[in-house]
């Protein structure tokens, strides 16, 4: 049907008068999805129990504390003293299970005095969350990546160091470890660190307690991993090969020079495709005890290369081709092998997107406690995001040779603006509790969708 140009246009000058008035008005309607969610997990009591040991009971419990935090990153704010922006609203206090909440003030004291078990605690529950939604999609092979990342901060707080950082040069930082599940998408766990440390720092011991709690729950799946140069020396390579997990690691050329001249040597490559070429043997370091599967490959490339021209004492340089060596205990043909430890590169959106939406670059406080805390309520709140869809939608990509997520996820951020952030009122016709929205048919199909979804999963 078409419609006239008077049906169309209008013409409003006037502003109309402000009224601030106590009327039951949500900002945040969609979040009664995640009240449902939190009500599924029985996020709020398991949060309760990572502080029973604590002997104080004040009337704001640190377990509530840390569940603000989290709905507060889901809300997509970052500073502690954003709270007073919402208050007042009714679902928020609903959700939290309060009549209203903490000051800014009783959030940053309780941060202040969070001490190491209760950190630890916090941590676990995290992980178990994780585990629990791979328990229930009975995934047979799950990919654990590891990889740093830098959060930077302007002040001096505690634990904090000035190590490399290419965005902030000279900034101090924490340099947190993390592992990432790629078919979920998920943050599994975290080696907190300062920010001058190297990259293996503490990484052999975290990458066991890693797989060692994932196969004591997920005992018939299958375990992979991807990992930098960073990582590679012989006892994190062995401690992945004694756990039965297939892993891929590059090689540093400037560790062993005798990969520069293994490279020279050869004469005739195996064809992947028009880019790519490799060849393989097996192959040990003079003072090592064991052989790996080492893939030489080299991809045709037109760019030029820059930078010191000592430098290929070490690496291979010529300007047709970029070289990379990776070891392996795989026995895929080396295009899947290849393709496998290229698609670590999908850790790096996991951290973007968790570091914008769920602000996990943030450091809060002066304390290194209740930074911890933070970073964790900050990987609980991208998870959480990740589950939700989980169990909303169905699976969209079978096992490809790169692993990427299993579901398509839309960014916390999109949820944000779709569903979470919607006006509505809180009413009771006949004495029945109803939350009024507008009548926006897609908004009301995805908000139904989820509400039913999780009542069923419930």
């Amino acid at each position: 049907m078409k419609s006239s140009k008077a049906q169309i246009q209008a013409k409003y000058h006037k502003i109309p008068v402000i009224r601030f008035e106590d009327q039951k008005l949500t900002s945040f309607s969609g979040l009664l999805i995640f009240q449902v969610l939190f009500g599924r997990i029985k996020l709020k009591q398991r949060l309760k129990k990572c502080f029973t040991h604590l002997k104080v009971s004040p009337i704001f419990g640190r377990h509530l504390v840390v569940l603000l935090l989290i709905v507060h990153l889901l809300l997509g704010f970052r500073r502690l003293r954003e709270v007073d922006y919402y208050r007042d609203d009714p679902i928020v206090l609903r959700l939290m299970g309060l009549r209203r909440l903490p000051d800014v003030s009783t959030i940053s004291r309780a941060l202040s005095q969070m001490e190491n078990d209760s950190i630890e605690k916090v941590r676990e529950l995290s992980r178990t969350l994780v585990i629990d939604g791979l328990k229930r999609e009975k995934l047979p092979r799950l990919t654990f990546d590891f990889d740093g990342s830098v959060q930077s901060t302007k002040g001096h707080a505690e634990g904090t160091a000035v190590g490399f950082n290419k965005n902030k040069k000279g900034a101090r930082s924490y340099y947190p470890l993390f592992c990432t599940v790629a078919q979920t998408d998920q943050l599994f766990d975290v080696h907190h660190r300062p920010g001058n440390v190297h990259d293996s720092n503490g990484a052999d011991q975290f990458m066991m307690d890693c797989f060692v709690k994932a196969k004591e729950e997920l005992k018939n799946t299958v375990f992979e991993s991807r990992i930098d140069s960073a990582f590679f020396n012989q006892k994190i390579l062995s401690i992945l090969d004694s756990k039965n997990v297939k892993f891929t690691a590059s090689v540093p050329f400037e560790r062993f020079t005798q990969l520069k001249s293994m490279i020279e040597q050869r004469k005739r490559w195996r064809t992947i495709d028009r880019q790519w070429s490799y060849f393989e043997t097996k192959w040990k370091p003079k003072s090592w005890n064991t052989s790996y599967r080492f893939i030489f490959t080299r991809k045709k490339t037109k760019r030029q290369h820059k930078g010191p021209l000592q430098l290929d004492l070490f690496e291979p340089r010529d300007f047709n081709f970029d070289y990379k060596v990776i070891v392996t205990n795989k026995s895929l043909s080396a295009n899947s092998t290849v393709q496998f430890h290229n698609g670590r590169g999908s850790q790096e959106a996991i951290f973007g997107n968790a570091k914008t939406d769920a602000g996990l670059s943030v450091i809060p406080t002066k304390r290194l406690a209740g930074n911890q805390i933070y970073t964790l309520c900050a990987m609980m709140a991208h998870n959480l995001s990740r589950e939700i869809q989980m169990l909303a939608s169905p699976r969209v990509v079978r096992s490809l040779p790169k692993r990427p997520a299993v579901w398509s996820f839309e960014k916390l951020d999109t949820l944000r603006h779709r569903i979470i952030q919607r006006a509505g009122r809180l009413i009771r016709p006949k004495g029945e509790l109803t939350l009024t929205m507008s009548a926006n048919q897609a908004v009301r199909e995805d908000l139904s969708h989820f509400l039913d979804v999780l009542q069923k999963a419930a």
